[in-house]
């Protein structure tokens, strides 16, 4: 089973990395970690190392495989680009934050969360 779990600077992204890890170590998954940015820098940078620590924080006896080989990919519209990577990679699940905005915010911005949801391509976890 792989699971795949995208993280951006949000406290929820790192709450639902922790519960990614959580449910990969439990089921023998592979954990992948994703970030999404126009082009690598020291803020991506600093995203997956907070990354890295969340899950060198875990107190766990079955550390799930984590790759963050997919790295940092292309922001324009992140639900697409987990669509996307669930089609090329063949993840099994999906575990992401949400940040609860509102019905004008999501209207406006759109939600990542919700457009993987509404795919009904893979299973999704949202977490809060």
């Amino acid at each position: 089973m792989d699971v795949l779990v995208p993280v951006d600077d949000s406290d929820c992204s790192f709450r639902a990395l922790g519960f990614g890890a959580d449910m990969a170590a439990r089921y023998d998954a592979d954990l992948h970690v994703v970030h999404f940015a126009d082009e690598e820098s020291d803020a991506t940078d600093a995203v997956l190392e907070r990354a890295q620590r969340v899950l060198d924080a875990r107190d766990s006896d079955a550390d799930p495989e984590v790759s963050t080989d997919v790295g940092v990919r292309s922001s324009g519209r992140a639900g697409s680009e987990i669509l996307a990577l669930v089609d090329e990679r063949g993840y099994d699940h999906v575990v992401m934050g949400h940040h609860g905005a509102g019905t004008i915010e999501r209207a406006i911005l759109g939600s990542a969360a919700e457009t993987v949801l509404r795919s009904e391509k893979v299973p999704v976890t949202v977490i809060p």
